[in-house]
């Protein structure tokens, strides 16, 4: 008797530790793994000019974790970089079965590729550059469907233009979309992956509430703002910039596709979008990417993540290269708005060096032309990071 109320003690100390609690019968157990993750980065740019400067930094710690109970999920984030403190994913999921979940709170919703990685698990260093100008796979705050089952996967979204970190009064009047992602994946296993899919993305337009000449509080006109920095964290400077004004909504639509074939994987992307306006033409802007990704050592041959609906991080001591290019033009004549139009090269080797760890080095040439606020220019960009994530 006394050894098995040692062994009880024993067993309580090691759940609160932990934060499991251990059951003896079906019950649900309560589980919560902590989370996090450091990014070391460091940048060389060439040529020196428009702002351009070496260096290092460190552009993201993340703390946080997860907690499960039964069917329920929740998941917590708290990022710092430079100087600044945020909420990244915040959502609460329950999932009905292996074939169908349902997640509410703030989070990337699936519209493409880049929706299957996280920010710090791009094969290509950081996302294209088209993705991140498109804002397509920002977080939002919402409501996620997922079905996920054979050679299908689907999601459906309702999302609201709301920050986090605001109130609906600061808007004045929220916007609110929805956002869908379709999947046919004849083939979806290890070494052979055959997909083929297409998002679609439509959002009402954003307002935010501003001070009248009257001194009473009144909505602004619809707008939607679009940009993006040159591809690096080390120093943060504008590549692509819009500014749309008297908006009604915006309709985004994306075709993917990824292959994959033993030590080697080709996907790639296309970006459709529309912003309606009230007075005047509506802004229309387009980009694509394509990623060639081939092992060098390791890993044989890519794995699949099916609730991603994306290629699987690679397994530990794997030597990953890919080659990437990434076009996007952000110029609409008929609307008269100038953003830019970007193109973007690069060379990638990801080492994973262990379960946590990531080492990558990468080579870019991105130029821009054509756009009203931001000057033409080019530059070489070598940068490296090593990751740690838990």
């Amino acid at each position: 008797m006394k050894t098995n109320k040692i062994l009880a003690a024993a067993l309580a100390l090691a759940g609160s530790l932990t934060g499991a609690a251990y059951a003896q019968d079906d019950k649900p157990k309560f589980k919560f793994t902590p989370g996090g993750r450091i990014l070391f980065d460091g940048a060389l740019f060439t040529p020196h000019h428009d702002g351009f400067a070496d260096g290092v930094a460190i552009p993201d710690i993340r703390l946080g974790g997860k907690a499960t109970y039964g069917n329920w999920m929740a998941k917590i984030d708290v990022g710092y970089s430079f100087g600044k403190i945020g909420m990244k994913d915040v959502y609460i999921q329950y999932k009905f079965d292996d074939r169908n979940l349902l997640r509410g709170g703030y989070f990337v919703h699936q519209f493409g590729l880049q929706s299957a990685t996280s920010s710090s698990m791009k094969p290509s260093f950081e996302a294209p550059l088209t993705d991140t100008y498109m804002n397509a796979t920002g977080r939002n705050l919402g409501f996620m469907y997922l079905y996920d089952k054979g050679q299908f996967l689907a999601t459906a979204s309702v999302m609201f233009g709301t920050k986090i970190t605001e109130h609906a009064n600061d808007n004045g009047r929220v916007s609110v979309g929805g956002i869908s992602r379709l999947l046919w994946r004849p083939l979806h296993s290890e070494g052979k992956v055959a997909q083929v899919g297409v998002s679609g993305w439509y959002q009402s337009a954003m307002h935010k509430s501003v001070t009248g000449e009257d001194g009473e509080k009144e909505v602004s006109k619809g707008y939607f703002d679009y940009s993006c920095n040159y591809p690096t964290r080390v120093d943060q400077i504008t590549l692509l910039e819009t500014k749309v004004d008297n908006a009604r909504g915006v309709f985004k639509l994306s075709p993917e596709m990824l292959l994959s074939a033993g030590r080697f994987a080709l996907e790639g992307q296309y970006y459709y979008m529309n912003i309606n306006r009230k007075d005047g033409p509506a802004f229309i802007s387009n980009g694509a990417y394509g990623l060639l990704r081939g092992l060098i050592c390791g890993d044989s041959s890519y794995a699949y993540s099916s609730p991603d609906g994306g290629l699987a991080t690679p397994k530990p001591k794997t030597l990953e290269c890919v080659l990437g290019y990434n076009y996007t033009n952000a110029n609409s004549n008929r609307a008269g708005i100038y953003g830019g139009i970007s193109n973007d090269f690069s060379v990638t080797f990801n080492y994973y060096i262990n379960k946590y760890m990531l080492a990558r080095l990468r080579w870019s040439y991105t130029n821009v032309r054509g756009a009203t606020e931001v000057p033409d220019n080019h530059v070489n960009i070598i940068e490296a990071r090593v990751q740690f994530k838990f």
